[in-house]
């Protein structure tokens, strides 16, 4: 739990609430060693666009790239940085500058995450 919430007690916490959810949403739980993310696949729904990382816990519908998965550790570490409050921030971010301009999706990496920059 410590890798993937990077230390931070509140990602720690935030993780193991994604983890619940991700098992409420009938999804299967492993964990990806390269990028120290819990990943949470098989999700009917409970996730945006191809998946969401929330805390260390990457939910989705299949399998991730290698790809993905690098893009989403640094959304992890943000969840580090920030805890909770990346939630509010990653949101309003999102309404003023959405997809490919939201700040947090430029750190992680565009093409890793698989959006195209404008």
């Amino acid at each position: 739990m410590t890798r993937a919430s990077r230390g931070v007690p509140s990602a720690r916490i935030v993780t193991v609430l994604a983890l619940v959810w991700a098992r409420l949403c009938g999804g299967a739980i492993g964990f990806d060693d390269r990028s120290g993310l819990y990943v949470c696949t098989g999700l009917r729904w409970g996730f945006a666009r191809g998946g969401t990382t929330i805390g260390g816990a990457f939910l989705t519908a299949r399998r991730p790239s290698a790809a993905v998965l690098r893009h989403e550790a640094v959304h992890a570490d943000q969840w580090a940085r920030y805890g909770p409050g990346l939630a509010v921030r990653y949101l309003v971010e999102e309404m003023r500058n959405p997809g490919s301009r939201n700040r947090f999706e430029i750190e992680a990496g565009l093409a890793d995450g698989g959006y195209r920059e404008r």
